[in-house]
């Protein structure tokens, strides 16, 4: 993250410019599918009106066609506005560390330890918090919040129905000034 936010002083701002300076320092991590077939789409960019917050997004699809609709460039800059108000840490559950989910659970455990419940009942309550977790810290997994009746997994699932083609977020990036 302290690459990422010198690039970007560096950078002078551009964001564009930031993520160039990180590809050449190696700090940007190769994209382990970009052999796939999804190997169009956009990056789309987003500075909050404040400038102290910053996002980048890239979504995949099959062809150029696509990634050039209306549509598609939509979800890519409501992808952008929702990384930046919701401030995931992730894109899939299994992204997270096994080591945070761990830490997780344990503070759930804590929580209830207290409670004069069955262990089995106490288990599920912990269960039930750590799929809270995941629904507000799993990009995939958030409700969309100018619609939370829909997951972003959701929306991303209506595009690929409606333009018949794999679409696909690969990767997020968000920078808040004065973040870790």
């Amino acid at each position: 993250m302290m690459d990422c936010k010198k690039a970007l002083e560096e950078a002078g701002g551009d964001i564009d410019q930031a993520v160039d300076i990180l590809r050449k320092r190696g700090a940007a991590k190769a994209d382990k599918r970009a052999g796939r077939e999804a190997s169009q789409g956009v990056i789309a960019a987003y500075v909050h009106h404040n400038g102290k917050v910053g996002v980048l997004v890239e979504v995949n699809c099959e062809t150029d066609f696509v990634a050039n609709t209306e549509e598609f460039k939509q979800l890519a800059k409501d992808l952008t506005h929702q990384i930046a108000s919701t401030a995931p840490i992730a894109l899939r559950r299994e992204d997270i560390p096994v080591d945070v989910i761990a830490k997780e659970r344990e503070i759930y455990r804590a929580q209830v330890a207290g409670e004069k419940k069955p262990d089995h009942v106490k288990e599920k309550i912990v269960e039930g918090r750590i799929n809270s977790f995941y629904e507000e810290r799993v990009l995939l997994e958030q409700k969309f919040v100018r619609d939370g009746s829909k997951t972003i997994a959701d929306l991303v699932k209506e595009l690929a129905a409606k333009t018949g083609e794999n679409v696909q977020v690969r990767r997020f990036v968000r920078f808040e000034l004065g973040g870790a």
